[in-house]
């Protein structure tokens, strides 16, 4: 019997995703790859606590990265922060299929978005990938109607150019904390961490730290 994915190799490790066994190999190479893994899945876990080991760094080249934030402003918006933070978790739990990658993107295309109200010229060019799109308009619905009912929210009212900040800082966090692989949900799985049931949303105290 061979590996069912290379079809070269002896499978020695049981896969929860493919219900049996698979080669070391591809497990490793394929892993959040071509293999959409249980978030419980030992392996993966192992291989988690081996990245945490090895933080990741931001390329020069990283979209958004001459953008500077200041401490302050995320200090003083903490609350604002984690209400966006937490419409990504609850959109990712009621479409199960989002990926790290989904979130980057759809807080990235914000993000600039609002980097052109910023500039006094308004244009918009969500995600062409279906899910992100669908995120991109639910974190869209959520800052329109907080910044059209600011006076009646905890929030206070924002300006454009701390909402881009915001968005960039949430994108920053993103790429650090995934792994960069295309099925990865390690972001995803830290703000459900963050934010383990809808209901806690007013009581939640912003949690997150500067990178």
């Amino acid at each position: 019997m061979s590996c069912p994915i290379c079809q070269k190799r002896k499978p020695g490790r049981f896969c929860p995703a493919k219900a049996e066994k698979i080669c070391a190999v591809c497990c490793g190479t394929e892993r959040e790859v071509s293999i959409d893994c249980p978030p419980d899945c030992g392996y993966l876990l192992s291989a988690h606590r081996y990245e945490d080991q090895h933080p990741r760094s931001l390329p020069a080249d990283t979209p958004l990265l001459d953008v500077h934030i200041t401490s302050d402003a995320v200090q003083a918006h903490g609350r604002f922060l984690s209400a966006i933070a937490f419409t990504i978790a609850k959109f990712c739990a009621t479409q199960p299929a989002t990926t790290d990658p989904d979130v980057l993107a759809a807080l990235r295309a914000l993000a600039e978005t609002y980097k052109t109200l910023v500039s006094g010229i308004v244009y918009e060019q969500p995600p062409a990938v279906h899910i992100q799109h669908e995120l991109y308009d639910a974190l869209s619905a959520f800052l329109t109607e907080s910044k059209q009912n600011a006076t009646q929210t905890s929030f206070g009212s924002l300006k454009d150019s701390e909402i881009f900040q915001l968005l960039v800082f949430l994108f920053r966090m993103g790429l650090l904390r995934t792994n960069g692989r295309p099925r990865a949900r390690r972001f995803i799985e830290f703000l459900r961490g963050q934010f383990p049931g809808a209901q806690e949303l007013k009581r939640e105290e912003s949690r997150i730290i500067v990178p």
